[in-house]
């Protein structure tokens, strides 16, 4: 997660002998929450799914449900945090050390136990019995406990290790580089689990998600359980509104009570801002793996409590909240949908609450926007969610159309979603695109090949990807649209066609669906796209973003370019072995391992100018003039 503002430290003055069985308020009776489902009756759903006793646990499904169950089960989403004496673990423990600038780190067992042996000048020598695992699928990050000298404070709990397993390419990696942040000077374990992990990769009440949703206090406090990215623009962002202030403050005082257990919490004298900013300080000072519903992404993370489902399975779970405690209130442009008893906002709000973070405060994003300031979509992936917020479709079209959330999505599938066989998932409301003539007539492309796919146009793939490749932006738009093509680099066309120039995919562009947006015979501004690529706009758009992009265009040039398989390219992207940033290194290694078609067998953990020459001197290539780097 990104870094927050820290929670001023609150003295929580809120006790008093109050049993914590009362602190539950009375059961709700249903909930009248704007945006609720309105083709469903009331009874037809639980009437609580947002308390910790709404909650029955995963394996209450499995007798109903047991093909998804078991499906599940095998599932990235289940796996997600695994304790390690119940985790398949890939990475090899078998005594070999990994070396990262003056320190080293050597993986053993000892007496059945996986350990990290560091040798550190920012964490000394010491070891670290492994305790969980998190992720698995692309690259296993671990935690550990301290099993050397005498522990105190921080250096007692369980911490991040800075040691990963990257899966795919059979290799140990330093943990930070899985996004964008400049090199740094060494390994040191940490920050602590249950303080940065906890939320988004385990399954907890809903409520615990909202206090920072639920906060109107003049001072708004950051909070790593937010509903939604406290980056979007304010029209887009869900939001929260309290109702029934006795049972909420009544709820929060009996969550603070199982936090500071066994000192119950005075609600009943406490106002809801305080108990929201006591409960959030709680949350961040001792919320553990004994507070939450279970380990791992359980059917309840994304299906809400419940326990009355379970119950009574006439009771139907709901992606909406259903509470009397408050009401969600829906995005304006998202309302209408609701209304009509669309399920996708909801669906997808569910998979807002974890997949909306613009990670490492990388600067930059898509739409030429700051992330401190006016943020467009994220360039890198795990922001899914909030980057189809911000398009066009996110009211209708839900992430559970194109994912299954209960199992695992092969490549094959993720790929057929690019072909004009999948039209219909789009077509069924753009239908006047569904004949081939009309399809024919508005890209411009065959629309039997792979111009003639609407995902490939309107979510090109250009975002960082796990595999060092490029996955699919989100944001749901037009290649066409004006902030892509007059603030970022590069030209989305120039993902299909990277020999291109700048000046003839703008022609077509122009002449196809006009520029700045759409109206034939309309022109893009071609100062503020001289700004971004030079005043020479007849050379290729991929060579133009290598030379003058920013880190995360350069990632995208250079792996348009390994596919392409530019040999000419070899020398630019050489270059970017230095990048300030180490991930954008690994997608170079990766461009020059496509172009070459040969592995590039140098250790990335050091620094980015050896990396550079090593490179150099494995492939036989010079170093390029001043001259040449510069244009």
């Amino acid at each position: 997660m990104p870094a927050r503002r820290p929670l001023r430290k609150l003295p929580l003055v809120l006790l008093v002998a109050f049993a914590a069985s009362a602190c539950r308020p009375p059961a709700p009776t249903g909930t009248r929450a704007r945006g609720k489902v309105a083709t469903a009756r009331a009874s037809r759903w639980v009437s609580s799914n947002v308390l910790r006793d709404d909650y029955a646990g995963s394996a209450a499904c499995k007798t109903c449900h047991g093909r998804i169950y078991a499906k599940w089960r095998a599932s990235p989403m289940r796996n997600m945090t695994r304790r390690i004496a119940e985790a398949r673990v890939d990475a090899p423990f078998d005594g070999r050390t990994f070396r990262f600038k003056d320190d080293s780190v050597v993986l053993e067992t000892v007496g059945g136990q996986r350990r990290m042996r560091f040798d550190s000048r920012y964490a000394g020598k010491h070891t670290y019995r492994i305790t969980r695992v998190i992720g698995g699928r692309y690259r296993e990050d671990f935690v550990g406990v301290r099993v050397t000298g005498k522990p105190r404070g921080r250096d007692a709990e369980e911490l991040v290790l800075p040691v990963s397993w990257v899966r795919f390419a059979h290799e140990l990696r330093y943990k930070g580089y899985s996004v964008m942040l400049p090199e740094r000077p060494g390994l040191k374990p940490g920050p602590v689990w249950r303080k940065t992990c906890i939320l988004c990769h385990n399954t907890a009440p809903q409520l615990t998600y909202y206090y920072d949703d639920l906060y109107r206090g003049p001072k708004q406090f950051g909070y790593q359980g937010t509903l939604g990215d406290t980056l979007l623009p304010a029209t887009r962002a869900w939001r929260l509104q309290p109702r029934d202030l006795t049972r909420l403050r009544a709820a929060l005082g009996a969550e603070l009570t199982r936090l500071w257990s066994p000192r119950p919490v005075r609600w009943q004298r406490t106002g809801l801002d305080k108990l929201l900013r006591g409960a959030a300080y709680a949350t961040r000072r001792r919320f553990d793996e004994k507070h939450l519903v279970e380990v791992g992404i359980g059917c309840e993370a994304c299906h809400g409590g419940s326990k009355q489902h379970v119950e009574n399975p006439a009771l139907r779970p709901s992606f909406a909240p259903r509470t009397t405690l408050f009401r969600a209130l829906v995005p304006p442009h998202m309302r209408a949908s609701v209304a009509a008893g669309n399920k996708a906002p909801w669906v997808n709000r569910t998979c807002l609450r974890c997949h909306n973070v613009l990670f490492s405060g990388y600067p930059h994003t898509w739409e030429g926007g700051q992330r401190s300031s006016n943020p467009g979509g994220s360039n890198i992936n795990s922001s899914e969610a909030r980057d189809l917020l911000l398009g066009r479709c996110f009211s209708k079209l839900a992430c559970s159309t194109c994912h299954d959330p209960h199992a695992r999505d092969t490549r094959a599938a993720l790929h057929a979603l690019a072909t004009p066989a999948k039209n219909t998932i789009c077509t069924g409301c753009h239908a006047k695109y569904a004949a081939p003539a009309a399809l024919r007539a508005h890209a411009h492309h065959d629309p039997a090949k792979a111009g003639g796919s609407c995902v490939g146009c309107h979510m090109p793939k250009k975002n960082m990807g796990l595999r060092y490749g490029l996955t699919r932006y989100h944001r749901i738009g037009a290649p066409n649209d004006a902030a892509r093509v007059t603030r970022d680099r590069p030209l989305e066309c120039a993902l299909c066609h990277p020999e291109r120039s700048v000046s003839s995919l703008l022609a077509s562009m122009e002449r196809w669906w006009g520029g700045a947006g759409g109206g034939k015979g309309k022109r893009f501004d071609r100062a503020a796209i001289k700004a971004l690529y030079g005043d020479d706009l007849d050379k290729p758009t991929m060579a133009l973003t290598l030379a003058r992009g920013r880190a995360h265009e350069k990632a995208v040039a250079m792996i348009t370019l390994g596919k392409a398989r530019s040999r000419a390219a070899l020398p630019a992207i050489i270059d970017e072995l230095a990048n300030a940033y180490p991930l954008v290194r690994y997608f170079a290694r990766e461009a020059i391992q496509r172009i070459t078609g040969k592995p590039l067998r140098i250790d990335m953990s050091l620094p980015g100018a050896t990396l550079r020459a090593r490179a150099r001197a494995q492939l036989g290539i010079a170093a390029r003039s001043p001259k040449a780097a510069a244009r």
